[in-house]
């Protein structure tokens, strides 16, 4: 009987989930594959109280480590784990590239062991880092591709971009679930709380960044007052943020609210919302979108090639705050309703956990010689 491999989780906030995508991905990975591998997850002391810090979750070992996992740490904080865990693990998933640097070493040193990474769309491209940031991000990128076993894309766009930048053909494209994300019904004290859910609204839920398009998409709501928008985001936590809030916060239709954690909160409001806006367009596959996919949300996303690979071309595009204007002018409940339900097909399609996970549990395999099989969805 052939042993259960060891493999390690690098790069995420931690598990369970409680900050973003890859953590959720992480998340579901233990929930669906724990009996099939031994699993670590690197976690990070600064999001998990001491309270919190369980030496194992749902049959996956915790290593915690007292870094930061995003901004200037998270270099340390990856290549910490990555050392810690090439001794003690068959597999390392690294999601993200910010520790890449040290991969060609650990190539070197421990050949038999296998390095998945997930790139986790174009990190270097985004306006928020500057040019030193941007060159290491690049160098870590290019590191990553040329030495990890197995890279994996989550969106066709970038699983292109590795081909056609680097000549490496065989990326596995995996991208995110978003059935986690569930229908949710509005209690007497929602209204109560938050009253634009007594006419139609449209929602969006981002981190505050310039490559979400925010300014655009608040521009074109602020001259279409016949709809509320409300944004959830982390508004207070840059100069951005704050001066968009001061900008627009003035127009009664337009909600720009802290992000709220709660699950069945952050559900209800996005499954009762007449049309999702989804901005983003320096990444790959977006949590965010998957997930307003799978609750049937009709979908009006900015018009680059990962939204439109992520969709299959079946939402409504925009690059402009006229465009998106005379969008919201034009639309129509019929093409609400067909646009909702071509969405939610593709998601049911491709965007399941179960599914994400089979996809990473082939790529593993194929790491490790024992199939070759590349973890690749059906978009047929």
């Amino acid at each position: 009987m052939q042993r259960k491999l060891n493999v390690a989780i690098i790069g995420v906030v931690g598990v369970p989930a409680r900050y973003g995508g890859l953590e959720t991905m992480a998340h579901h990975f233990v929930l669906n594959l724990a009996d099939q591998y031994n699993i670590t997850v690197y976690n990070s002391t600064k999001k998990y109280e001491a309270k919190e810090r369980t030496p194992e979750w749902n049959g996956a070992k915790i290593v915690y480590l007292p870094f930061s996992a995003n901004g200037a740490q998270s270099v340390i904080y990856d290549i910490t784990a990555m050392l810690h865990a090439i001794f003690r693990n068959d597999v390392l998933v690294v999601l993200g590239v910010s520790g890449c640097l040290i991969l060609p070493l650990l190539k070197l040193l421990f050949r038999s062991k296998k390095i998945l990474v997930n790139i986790d769309g174009l990190e270097w491209r985004r306006p928020k880092w500057g040019k030193f940031a941007k060159w290491y991000l690049k160098l870590a990128e290019s590191l990553s591709i040329k030495h990890a076993d197995r890279i994996i894309a989550d969106n066709d766009g970038i699983k292109d971009y590795v081909h056609e930048v680097y000549g490496r053909p065989q990326a596995d494209m995996i991208a995110y679930g978003g059935d986690h994300a569930q229908s949710a019904e509005i209690l007497p004290e929602d209204r109560i709380k938050y009253p634009f859910l007594n006419s139609k609204y449209a929602v969006k839920a981002c981190r505050i960044e310039p490559e979400n398009n925010l300014e655009m998409i608040l521009e074109g709501f602020s001259r279409f007052s016949d709809l509320s928008i409300v944004i959830l985001g982390n508004w207070v936590d840059s100069a951005f943020g704050r001066g968009l809030r001061e900008k627009y916060g003035k127009y009664e239709h337009i909600y720009m609210l802290d992000f709220i954690r709660d699950r069945r909160v952050l559900d209800m409001l996005r499954s009762n919302a007449y049309v999702y806006v989804h901005g983003h367009s320096a990444g790959g596959t977006n949590p965010s979108l998957v997930e307003a996919m799978n609750l049937r949300l009709p979908t009006i996303a900015f018009d680059c090639i990962f939204n439109r690979a992520s969709t299959e071309n079946e939402a409504l595009f925009f690059n402009t705050s006229d465009q998106l204007l005379s969008l919201l002018q034009n639309l129509t409940d019929e093409q609400r309703e067909e646009i909702g339900e071509r969405l939610q097909a593709i998601a049911q399609r491709r965007y399941t956990w179960k599914a994400i996970s089979n996809q990473y549990a082939q790529s593993i395999e194929a790491a490790m010689g024992h199939a070759q099989v590349e973890a690749t969805p059906v978009h047929a």
